[in-house]
């Protein structure tokens, strides 16, 4: 598993961890907005007056409302991007990575207004009537490539994203949905991660059975629910630390361009990782360029161009309202740089040569900067003395008797570690190699938390106690399960572009039977599969979407001359 981690992060490096990579996702954005005049800002009011059914009756055939394919497009974007995503952006790149999340959100509102409208346009029924639309059809049918002379099938290409589409759905919309929900049902309420994933996934496929008219249905009831509960815990939290918003704020604005310092336990990140995994992040979580939403909005029954415009709430309600509200509480709270009780993942856990320390003085500054300065580089992977511990560890009763090692967990210095064998404490020899413990074997301590923990945790802090963690599991169930409920609808579709209706049920089988396992699976490996196969499938869609710049545009004036 190390390696196959391992593996996965070198991906990562050369995808959204590469400059290139953001640059063209919010390239395109910037892009299309000053070509086409700023549309998520000059059709906003538009947007909220056709999707509450104001104005504009422009049905065409479809399936669904414009509100229900919104509502089906915003469950699967509203997920754990929303809940642990922002807090693992903030865990890796600080409060400044925030910053890059709503910049990939605003000019993601134009990016996604784009490919909603073209895939709507493009959409096509299937011989038993229902409708599949989405960047597989405006690939295929409006796409022309010439490489050195020759023209390139769009078909091949269309297949390519159909497939990795299919791939996305299962690494992005289903195994880290069931992965959070899993860990924090365990985390809150002791309930088996395997029981979890079982009920769980049993329930998916009663839902999915049912199609776009069962899974819209499901999610514009949903939607509205999770956001009530969300919001009225969150809006406690922010109340309750009133005097922490506005300097949150300033944090993440303080730092945008230097990356954030090191405080408390953070031992900081630099301007290179609060860009990457707030973009990252940004991405995960509104999916703008990532062409899963046109697929469910072009079940819409509204015109293209009208549901394109509607689309355009989909970024600004999940990133710049949702994701902003869950990183004021985590960073209002003051969690995000406090040790807490948890069981180390061995992937987040590395072993270092020397006794480092990021112990405080009574003034709250760092006993040992100079430790601190070398452990900020070393997280970030730079070039620093710090060297990986390979040799063996003496453990008495569960404590470690070598003093000349530290052990680094989720990117902190761990305290009061303890070492457990099946839940009793150990006594014994244990094999390191390069920083990694090779045994079998159970690491206990304090360290910093990620994901949807570190949610969890801040609202727990204050009036809410353990009702906070709780709330945050029930809204995080909800959340998550509809993401996974809509992504499933975003596989099927691709395979159905593929091998036709008749391959839909295999790949539904295997979408649940994933769902159920991804329940116990390391929760680093499941985000850093997200994290590949996220950047794999926008980039045909982003390219796709460049090349019908010219088509949009006389959509986009259409509207304009119908307003």
């Amino acid at each position: 598993m190390d390696k196959f981690n391992d593996f996965l992060i070198l991906l990562d490096a050369n995808l959204s961890g590469s400059w290139w990579f953001p640059a063209l996702l919010i390239g395109t954005g910037i892009f299309f907005t000053i070509y086409l005049g700023f549309p998520q800002f000059k059709y906003f009011r538009s947007a909220l007056k056709i999707v509450s059914g104001k104005t504009r009756n422009s049905e065409s055939d479809g399936e669904t409302t414009g509100f229900q394919a919104l509502t089906t497009a915003m469950s699967g974007a509203v997920g754990t991007g929303n809940i642990g995503g922002v807090a693992l952006a903030i865990w890796t790149g600080g409060p400044a990575a925030i910053f890059w999340m709503w910049i990939t959100a605003i000019f993601g509102m134009t990016t996604k207004y784009v490919e909603v409208t073209l895939g709507h346009k493009y959409r096509t029924t299937l011989s038993d009537g229902s409708i599949s639309g989405g960047p597989m059809y405006y690939i295929e049918k409006g796409l022309n490539i010439n490489l050195a002379g020759k023209k390139l099938p769009s078909k091949w290409i269309a297949i390519l994203f159909a497939f990795l589409m299919m791939i996305t759905a299962i690494g992005s919309g289903n195994m880290p949905q069931i992965n959070n929900i899993a860990l924090v049902m365990n985390t809150e309420f002791a309930v088996p991660k395997l029981f979890t994933g079982l009920f769980l996934g049993g329930l998916l496929w009663i839902i999915i059975i049912g199609g776009i008219k069962r899974i819209a249905s499901v999610a514009s009831k949903i939607i509205p629910i999770m956001g009530l509960i969300y919001f009225g815990g969150a809006l406690i939290i922010l109340i309750e630390n009133y005097q922490n918003v506005i300097p949150s704020f300033n944090a993440i604005f303080a730092q945008v361009f230097t990356g954030s310092a090191a405080v408390g336990g953070f031992l900081g990140a630099s301007f290179a990782m609060s860009l990457k995994y707030g973009v990252a992040r940004g991405l995960y979580s509104n999916e703008a360029g990532q062409g899963s939403s046109p697929i469910a909005h072009a079940s819409s029954k509204n015109k293209s161009i009208d549901q394109g415009v509607v689309s355009i709430l989909e970024p600004f309600i999940d990133t710049l309202v949702v994701c902003s509200v869950t990183a004021l509480v985590i960073l209002s709270s003051g969690v995000w740089t406090q040790k807490f009780d948890t069981t180390f993942s061995k992937t987040d856990m590395i072993i270092l040569e020397g006794t480092y320390s990021d112990q405080k003085d009574t003034n709250g500054k760092y006993l040992n900067p100079d430790h601190v300065e070398e452990l900020n580089k070393y997280v970030q992977s730079l070039d620093s003395n710090v060297k990986e511990f390979s040799g063996l560890l003496e453990v008495n009763n569960g404590i470690l008797g070598n003093d000349d090692i530290t052990i680094i967990h989720s990117r902190s210095v761990a305290e009061d570690v303890s070492v457990l064998n099946n839940g009793n404490s150990y006594s014994g020899t244990l094999n390191v190699l390069n920083g990694k413990v090779t045994d079998q074997i159970t690491f206990k301590g304090k360290s910093l938390v990620s994901s949807a923990e570190l949610t969890a945790k801040a609202f727990s802090q204050g009036i809410l106690g353990q009702y906070g963690g709780k709330l945050v599991a029930i809204a995080l169930l909800l959340f998550a399960f509809s993401t996974a409920i809509t992504w499933c609808y975003y596989g099927d579709r691709s395979t159905a572009y593929i091998f036709g209706e008749k391959g839909v049920v295999w790949y539904r089988n295997f979408y649940v039977l994933c769902f159920i396992l991804a329940a116990v699976i390391d929760t680093t490996v499941v985000w850093n599969i997200a994290y590949v196969v996220v950047a794999l499938v926008s980039i045909p869609n982003l390219i796709a979407m460049f090349a019908l710049r010219k088509e949009m545009k006389l959509l986009s004036d259409n509207f304009i001359i119908n307003k």
